[in-house]
């Protein structure tokens, strides 16, 4: 255990460290796209935040080599190095995509490339444990397109839910720890060798969602860009594929019996599938709602709008940071629920924990449509918001007058400013808490110069 902290403390410190001129070269290289209609942040923010949360996955696995008891896992496996070579090549393409926008169906084509890199050094899905059936060996063909169909997912998966300031990283970040308690206690209890990489690749997963987080939470200094969304999901699903594909359930032993009772009795634990998946859980719901609602508008399924989760969660009232934490409590009641179930399916408290959970997180849905008030007794205490008084007549008069003066004196203003050259055009760039100075002035006093 001691030995995967360390990888971890390692490879978020190298993320955190990077990532600060990795934005400088990013606002340099003018990897800041315009702002789209879509989009929930006011200022342009620079992207390629994939490039620290890369080099981080680099320090974490020359680490691992160096150290006692998890270099032994890099003579034995092949995993690893297909991992690099894989996230090599998702990295490049989601950097050129950061800075050069291109074409969707090149990055499904890459996407399918670096799974067959990782399929071609051995990161496959040899057999599935099948309820009823028992442990299915897979054919080549058959193992390789649900190694490509499982990397592909997870990566697009991953992408979409990358909406908000810190909402990807903290939900992989979630998914991931659920899956290194999963691995590791595959590994440590049952003295399974094989589910060694998988532990290895969910504590790197951390490091790097880990590190970056402190630079990406609202409001966000730095994107992490395709190049960091594609990269972590690709080591999610890479995780989920060794534990799966090269795992014997009958290595196990918890039960006696016929394989396909001993199978059946401990799917949750057979599977580990169920949990880098509850990373797709709430991406997944809302892409096939974006699929329907976009069809029932008759505009293209692969049109952008503003209807995804996180914006009705903006919608309905809910603050940024607060939208991301109850995302953050989705995924986490899904992971964990996922993750207790697969240590002891036949416990009743696991299922009544689950469902008070979900209707806590319900309620957490809910409020913002509810405006709660102050008894009459204490709205001389609360903020005017809180209380049920309505302005008098007498105040009416009062306080209409300021706003309607203010009103007027905004118009006149707005007349001024739309008068045509009464006013030099103002210099571009932005600045502001997402720190995109650097990339011009704003005048902050009107030019009144020609006016006199």
């Amino acid at each position: 255990m001691r030995e995967y902290l360390l990888t971890l403390c390692i490879t978020a410190a190298v993320t955190y460290l990077l990532t600060g001129p990795v934005r400088k070269f990013a606002i340099v290289a003018g990897a800041m796209p315009e702002i789209r209609a879509r989009d929930v942040h006011r200022e342009p923010t620079p992207r390629l935040g994939g490039i620290a949360m890369f080099f981080g996955l680099c320090a974490g696995l020359l680490v691992a080599d160096h150290l006692t008891n998890l270099n032994t896992l890099f003579e034995k496996s092949n995993e690893p190095r297909a991992l690099l070579s894989g996230a090599a090549l998702i990295w490049l393409i989601g950097v050129l995509d950061d800075k050069f926008e291109i074409d969707a169906l090149i990055k499904l084509g890459g996407q399918m490339i670096a799974a067959g890199v990782m399929v071609m050094q051995g990161l496959t899905i040899l057999w599935l444990p099948i309820p009823g059936v028992g442990s299915v060996a897979l054919t080549q063909w058959q193992g390789t397109l649900l190694t490509v169909a499982l990397v592909v997912i997870t990566i697009n998966a991953v992408n979409f839910v990358d909406g908000l300031d810190g909402l990807a990283a903290g939900m992989v970040c979630i998914a991931a720890a659920a899956f290194f308690l999963y691995a590791y206690r595959i590994w440590y209890s049952y003295g399974i060798e094989a589910a060694a990489p998988a532990t290895l690749f969910a504590a790197i997963l951390m490091g790097m969602c880990l590190g970056f987080l402190p630079h990406n939470m609202h409001p966000a200094r730095i994107f992490m860009g395709d190049s960091g969304s594609m990269l972590i999901g690709l080591v999610l699903a890479a995780g989920a594929i060794s534990v799966t594909g090269q795992v014997d359930p009958d290595a196990l032993k918890l039960f006696a019996g016929s394989e396909k009772e001993a199978v059946h009795q401990t799917v949750p634990v057979y599977i580990p599938l169920l949990l880098p998946l509850t990373i797709i859980a709430v991406p997944a719901a809302d892409l096939i709602l974006a699929i329907v609602r976009r069809t029932w508008r008759g505009q293209s399924p692969f049109a952008a709008d503003r209807g995804h989760l996180h914006h009705r969660l903006l919608e309905i009232g809910h603050s940024h940071s607060r939208a991301v934490l109850i995302m953050y409590f989705w995924s986490a009641l899904i992971a964990f629920g996922a993750l207790a179930y697969s240590v002891n399916s036949a416990s009743m408290w696991i299922v009544l924990s689950v469902v008070i959970l979900s209707t806590i997180g319900l309620v957490l849905l809910l409020l913002p449509r509810f405006t709660p008030r102050a008894p009459r007794w204490a709205e001389s205490f609360v903020p005017p918001r809180y209380r049920r008084g309505r302005v008098s007549e007498a105040d009416a008069p009062k306080t209409a007058a300021p706003a309607a003066a203010e009103a007027g004196a905004q118009a006149v203003e707005g007349a001024q400013e739309a008068a045509p050259g009464d006013r030099t055009p103002v210099a571009a760039g932005v600045s502001g808490v997402n720190g995109a100075s650097a990339v011009g002035p704003r005048a902050r006093v009107a030019d009144r110069s020609r006016s006199r």
